[in-house]
């Protein structure tokens, strides 16, 4: 038995962003930000969730400013870190979720290992590239870092998913980004997940290098 399909990754990525140019509405969106919205529309195979994204006025120039830059890219679970395109970085990376210490940490005080994870980020946490698309506590607990007056990342990255506090952590990044003077790209409601985060550093990535679609 033989199928007919396209085995060529170009012409399928080519004919892939054409489909979704041609369903998506990306009416009033920078270039940039149209680029940013295909990539998720790609992920999650769905062109209707490009009425439920959110992008900050200045996110996608400050995301490409800290990846041109090479400024630590903090993930939340090791999905997202292996999501990212890697012959576009010169540094992985870097996910704390699974360090010796998050797990005690987490245990000790009551919380998810996403929560600890992110005490061990320090000091690369300033002028970052934060991509979360697994955890709502790691993203509610971001927002109360930076509330406090923790170091502010180049962009926040806020797209989990799930039934348990992924839509209200995406409407809180929202609502408070410019509060907290932040830049952040979120995919309001239920969906999104590790895939669709780590398709917004590779939009921004490929843009850095001119590569559109």
């Amino acid at each position: 038995m033989s199928f007919l399909y396209q085995p060529n990754p170009h012409a399928i990525e080519q004919d892939s962003f054409r489909q979704i140019r041609q369903l998506t509405d990306l009416a009033g969106l920078s270039t940039d930000a149209q680029q940013v919205v295909m990539r998720v529309v790609h992920s999650v195979g769905d062109p209707n969730v490009a009425r439920q994204m959110r992008i900050s006025v200045n996110a996608c120039e400050a995301g490409r400013a800290a990846l041109a830059n090479h400024n630590a890219i903090l993930c939340d679970v090791e999905m997202v870190k292996q999501g990212i395109t890697k012959r576009m970085i010169q540094s992985p990376p870097l996910c704390y979720l699974n360090h010796e210490d998050t797990a005690a940490m987490a245990k000790a005080r009551g919380e998810t290992r996403s929560m600890a994870a992110l005490d061990l980020w320090g000091d690369q946490l300033r002028d970052s590239v934060v991509v979360i698309g697994n955890a709502p506590t790691a993203l509610f607990r971001l927002l109360e870092m930076i509330k406090s007056g923790a170091a502010k990342p180049a962009l926040i990255v806020g797209i989990p998913v799930g039934f348990v506090g992924a839509a209200e952590s995406k409407q809180a990044l929202w609502d408070i980004h410019e509060e907290l003077g932040i830049q952040c790209i979120t995919l309001l409601g239920r969906q999104g997940g590790s895939a669709a985060a780590s398709s917004v550093v590779n939009a921004l990535l490929r843009c850095n290098i001119g590569e559109r679609y």
